[in-house]
C-alpha cells in the first residue's frame, strides 16, 4: 500500500476504491459488516461519512501470526493512536474504531499494514470529518 495521495472522483454515494489503495485521511461511506473485504466506498471528508482512516501500523515480518495476534496488536495500536487523531481519549469519545488487517492470503503477497478507522457507532452519524475537535 502506498502513502501517496490518490486522486479520485466522488460520484453519488461514493467512489468504489480498492482496499489496498486507502491512505490515512480517506473517508468511507457504508459500514463494513466484518469479514474479508476487497473494496470500499470513499467520499470527500467534507461530505457525510461513516469512517475515516486515521492511522496505520505495520506487523513484523515472518510467518502469518494468525488473526488473534493481529487483532491484539491492532487493538493496542488503535488505542495508542486514537487520542492523537480525535483529540480525546477513546473512553471519552462518542466514536468507535475498527481496522483493516492482512488476511493469510494478502500476507503471502507481502501485506503487513493495519489501517485504523475512526467511525460512528451509528451509520451515517458523521456529519463532517472525524478529525474536528470534539
Amino acid at each position: 500500500m502506498t502513502t501517496e495521495t490518490i486522486w479520485r472522483r466522488t460520484i453519488g454515494n461514493g467512489t468504489t476504491q480498492d482496499i489496498f489503495s486507502l491512505v490515512i485521511g480517506d473517508c468511507e461511506v457504508g459500514n463494513q459488516d466484518g469479514g474479508e473485504v476487497s473494496s470500499t466506498k470513499t467520499v470527500d471528508c467534507a461530505e457525510p461519512h461513516d469512517a475515516e482512516v486515521y492511522a496505520a501500523s505495520y506487523l513484523a515480518e515472518g510467518d502469518f501470526p494468525g488473526d488473534a495476534v493481529i487483532q491484539e496488536q491492532a487493538t493496542n495500536d488503535c488505542y495508542a493512536e486514537y487520542s492523537t487523531f480525535m483529540g480525546v481519549e477513546y473512553d471519552d469519545s462518542v466514536y468507535d474504531f475498527s481496522w483493516y488487517y492482512p488476511t493469510e492470503g494478502s500476507w503471502a503477497e507481502g501485506d503487513r499494514e493495519v489501517l485504523f478507522t475512526g467511525r460512528s457507532p451509528v451509520k451515517g452519524d458523521n456529519d463532517a470529518c472525524l478529525s474536528i475537535a470534539l
